[in-house]
């Protein structure tokens, strides 16, 4: 069952949307996943080289930072469920997410896409590591079993970056309009970090819907 994921690098309840995956998958072991990480960049005005994270959290959800301490609270106490350790308050930077994404689709084609997600998603939460610096992504390629240099090269030129911008393009034009949003088997969606069981049941469902839809075969 092919499961199509829409998220963006700097979305924490991607993350947590992601081990939930996982877990659900493990649910249902005598099913065969290809999970796919489809790209969404929740603001694409930052710049190239990023931003400070508090001035731009401040910008977005106000001043008052108890607003964002709470918020971040809430996260952390969700992320704890599933073994996530965030460290909200060591993030300096919100990085511009174009070049994680990049990296993301050239990992699919390594076979190891679902490993650069996920050490993506360490770096930034829980290691507070500037994912939009070229140093960080090609060291994360390099530990998932790609060539850092030519990831670095590849980095440095425009490479996929018309493809990745299109392919945000899509998802909004498609109405997403939060992350994650996942898509079991090109036939029923699920928009946000859902509990396990509930993507059980829709992997469930999915697979119903296939199992009517395969013609029988004939026995002679």
């Amino acid at each position: 069952m092919q499961i199509d994921v829409i998220s963006d690098t700097v979305c924490p309840w991607c993350f947590i949307g992601k081990r939930r995956l996982m877990r659900a998958m493990a649910m249902r072991p005598n099913i065969l996943f290809d999970v796919k990480w489809r790209p969404y960049r929740l603001d694409p005005t930052v710049p190239k080289g990023g931003m400070d994270r508090q001035a731009y959290m401040r910008a977005k959800f106000g001043t008052d930072p108890m607003k964002i301490v709470e918020m971040h609270k809430l996260i952390a106490q969700e992320g704890e469920k599933d073994g996530i350790a965030f460290d909200f308050a060591a993030i300096a930077r919100r990085p511009d997410t174009l070049d994680s994404h990049r990296l993301i689709r050239w990992a699919e084609a390594a076979g190891v896409q679902d490993e650069v997600v996920e050490r993506l998603f360490i770096a930034y939460f829980e290691n507070a590591e500037d994912i939009g610096d070229l140093r960080i992504l090609a060291d994360i390629a390099d530990l998932c079993g790609m060539d850092g240099v030519e990831v670095a090269e590849m980095l440095e030129s425009d490479t996929d970056t018309a493809l990745v911008e299109r392919e945000d393009q899509i998802a909004h034009e498609m109405g997403v309009t939060g992350v994650p949003a996942m898509i079991f088997g090109g036939k029923l969606a699920v928009s946000g970090a859902r509990e396990p069981e509930v993507l059980a049941s829709v992997i469930d469902r999915v697979a119903e819907m296939a199992a009517q839809t395969t013609p029988a075969v004939e026995e002679d």
